[in-house]
C-alpha cells in the first residue's frame, strides 16, 4: 500500500471516530426539568429554600464543617440557588478565599450576587451555567459543592466532566442529594428524583472522582465527598 492511500485510510479512520464521537453526546437524562428556575420569583424560593424544616436548612453549619471549605480555599456552589451555602462559605474562605455562585437560573446568580454585595461579602462571584457545562475556570477549584442540585442535571455525565476540569488536582466534589429508598422515601421525593445513591455514586465515580466519605449525619438525604481522579 503506498504513503497516500495510507494517509487516505487514516483520515478516513479518523473523521469515522470524530463522527461516532458527536453521535454519542449524552442525551437529557430529563428533558425539561428546569424549566420552572428560568424566570422564578426569588423571595418565594428564599422562603423555600431557607425556612425552618428543611433538613440542609436546619443543619446548614454542620454541613459547612462537614464539607471541608476551609480559609482561603476557592469553592464553587453549583446549583446555589438563593446562596444560602455561597454566602457561608464566602464568609468561610475569607479574603484570601472565593466562591463561585453557579445555577442556570440568571435570576438566582443576579440575586445572590446582590445578597453578598448587601453583606460585604467580595470574595463571591456569580457564574450563569449551561446545562451541559458548569462555567467554571480549568484548575481552579478546591472544592465544589453540589446540594440537592444532583437530581436537577439534565446532561449529569457532561456537567460532571466539566466540574472535574474545574477541580485542582486532588480537588474535592461534595454532593447532597436525597435519599430515594422504596417503601420509606416519600411520594414526593421517589417521583422527583432521578437517581438514589448507588446510582450517583456509579455515576461520578464513572468520571474520573473516587468516593472518599459517605457521611451519615443527615436522615433525608445523603452526603457524599469524592476527591478527583486523572481520567
Amino acid at each position: 500500500m503506498n504513503a497516500s492511500r495510507s494517509g487516505l485510510l487514516l483520515l478516513l479512520s479518523l473523521s469515522l471516530l470524530f463522527s461516532a464521537g458527536a453521535c454519542a453526546q449524552e442525551q437529557s437524562v430529563r428533558p425539561g426539568v428546569n424549566a420552572y428556575y428560568q424566570d422564578p420569583e426569588f423571595s418565594t424560593w428564599v422562603r423555600r429554600f431557607e425556612s425552618a424544616g428543611r433538613e440542609v436548612y436546619d443543619l446548614r453549619e454542620a454541613i459547612v464543617h462537614a464539607s471541608g471549605v476551609g480559609p482561603g480555599m476557592s469553592v464553587a456552589d453549583v446549583g446555589a440557588g438563593t446562596g444560602l451555602f455561597t454566602l457561608l462559605f464566602a464568609s468561610r474562605v475569607g479574603n484570601a478565599g472565593r466562591v463561585y455562585a453557579v445555577d442556570i437560573s440568571e435570576t438566582f446568580v443576579r440575586e445572590v450576587e446582590a445578597r453578598a454585595r448587601t453583606q460585604g461579602a467580595g470574595n463571591v462571584a456569580g457564574v450563569v451555567s449551561e446545562p451541559r457545562d458548569a462555567g467554571l475556570p480549568s484548575s481552579a477549584l478546591d472544592l465544589v459543592f453540589v446540594c440537592d442540585t444532583y437530581h436537577h442535571f439534565e446532561y449529569p455525565q457532561d456537567m460532571l466532566r466539566s466540574i472535574h476540569d474545574a477541580l485542582r488536582p486532588d480537588g474535592t466534589l461534595v454532593v447532597i442529594d436525597y435519599r430515594k429508598v422504596a417503601g420509606t422515601s416519600s411520594q414526593w421525593v421517589m417521583g422527583h428524583v432521578r437517581a438514589g445513591k448507588d446510582t450517583v455514586i456509579r455515576e461520578i465515580q464513572a468520571e474520573g472522582f473516587r468516593l472518599i466519605e459517605d457521611n451519615p449525619m443527615l436522615r433525608d438525604n445523603f452526603l457524599l465527598r469524592f476527591r478527583k481522579e486523572p481520567r
